[in-house]
């Protein structure tokens, strides 16, 4: 039998590329660690996950159907767990990239209870930013 470690990577279809990398790059602070523009592949390191972002008009976003919409979204949410949660200085960063970042509530995720808040990126798709678990 095999044991489950972390969440590798996803993927997200997107319409509009430079939109996308910029709040995952310049907002949520990812890096771009590899691009396969014959295939419209853009991976973004996320901590110790990738977010993958390909487009939809590309050789693998095609495969997939439809764009990406209100009517019929990529996924619910995904969760980027954070190091610290300090809600200030979370909430001053995201505003100055203009975003609201909502309410922070406790939450239950894969390292236990603990505070985050939900954003949606330019597409739509939900993103949890989740701190450690509280104490």
């Amino acid at each position: 039998m095999f044991k489950i470690k972390h969440i590798d990577h996803l993927v997200l279809r997107v319409t509009d590329l430079q939109k996308m990398m910029d709040f995952y790059i310049k907002a949520l602070g990812c890096t771009l660690e590899k691009t396969q523009e014959e295939i419209g592949l853009y991976q973004l390191r996320a901590g110790g996950s990738l977010i993958d972002l390909v487009t939809i008009d590309g050789t693998l976003g095609r495969m997939g159907g439809a764009a990406p919409g209100k009517e019929g979204r990529n996924l619910d949410h995904f969760c980027l767990s954070l190091e610290t949660f300090d809600e200030g200085e979370i909430r001053a960063h995201l505003k100055s990239h203009g975003i609201d970042p909502g309410e922070v509530k406790s939450r239950y995720g894969a390292d236990g209870q603990g505070p985050s808040f939900y954003l949606s990126d330019p597409e739509g798709n939900v993103v949890e930013l989740k701190g450690p678990p509280e104490r």
